[in-house]
């Protein structure tokens, strides 16, 4: 797979810091240089620290990807939202986890994928997951289809500039239009899969709009501005209004088989094709049904 541009400053610049402005990292780097991959000027061979001048056509030559062989193919089904050549973005049903483990080695998220690039003949087989989300969580989830790509949405998801967009049913009443939370996660002291409240925490942001009051319960728009674990679910029962169905953060509450959860809206930009992906999905049946018993 091969990537062409044209240099168009006024100035001398080195290739590597043109290319690295396109979002070549040092690790795809050092895999061009020493994995079969190549760096060309107006057709020729050269090295990184080439000086390229206004009007040189540049060409980055990916090196081929091998799949990883700990993954193991599942032929289950996924539901895709969106696909280009570089990116593979699914809409995930609940009780899916996003990636392998030793509970679920075989049929996680990623290994679905890798089955549908076996089936589709993707002659590069390693899977880049870039966002992931709870087993219990549903909605979107973005792959990249190569390094490259998955390099350009790292340092969007550290730089906050992808876009997500979840809707989730909490317990009680929001009166607030619009509520901002900035509160510190960390790591629950009794447990390793608990997340709380705590000063030594890692900074979190969440913007929080009721889209449907209930009786006992609301539908909400939920902004993340940044990704911790379990962000939503921690910051929402940090309020008194932990997600409906929630074993982990409202234990007593069975009102739905699992966390009312699900990323709706995913949007980012795609140096590729110099353009905005948006992708929308909406809520699942057992959330939709949920408000739909409660419209009276």
């Amino acid at each position: 797979m091969k990537f062409s541009y044209q240099y168009s400053g006024r100035e001398p610049m080195k290739l590597r810091t043109f290319i690295m402005g396109h979002g070549v990292t040092r690790t795809l780097l050092k895999r061009i240089k020493f994995h079969g991959g190549d760096t060309l000027v107006n057709g020729k061979s050269v090295f990184a620290n080439t000086m390229i001048y206004q009007g040189d056509d540049v060409t980055v030559i990916l090196p081929p990807e091998e799949g990883n062989d700990h993954v193991t193919p599942s032929y289950g089904p996924i539901a895709i939202a969106y696909e280009d050549d570089n990116y593979l973005i699914v809409n995930k049903e609940a009780g899916v986890a996003s990636v392998p483990s030793h509970i679920y080695a075989t049929d996680s998220l990623v290994n679905r994928v890798k089955g549908y690039f076996t089936e589709t003949g993707k002659p590069d087989q390693r899977i880049h997951i870039v966002t992931r989300l709870d087993k219990d969580t549903s909605g979107l989830v973005i792959f990249a289809k190569h390094h490259f790509a998955h390099s350009v949405l790292d340092k969007a998801l550290k730089d906050h500039s992808i876009y997500k967009e979840y809707r989730a049913i909490v317990d009680g009443t929001l009166i607030s239009n619009q509520i901002e939370i900035r509160l510190p996660i960390g790591r629950a002291e009794d447990s390793f899969v608990k997340r709380t409240i705590r000063d030594d925490g890692k900074q979190a942001y969440t913007s929080v709009y009721p889209v449907k009051r209930m009786a006992d319960s609301t539908l909400i728009r939920v902004v993340l501005h940044t990704g911790r674990t379990h962000q939503i679910r921690v910051h929402m029962a940090s309020l008194g209004h932990p997600l409906i169905g929630d074993w982990l953060y409202n234990e007593s509450d069975h009102r739905m088989y699992r966390q009312a959860l699900h990323c709706q809206t995913v949007s980012f930009f795609d140096p590729f094709s110099q353009q905005q992906i948006t992708v929308n999905a909406d809520i699942t049946s057992d959330m939709a049904d949920y408000v739909a018993a409660r419209d009276f």
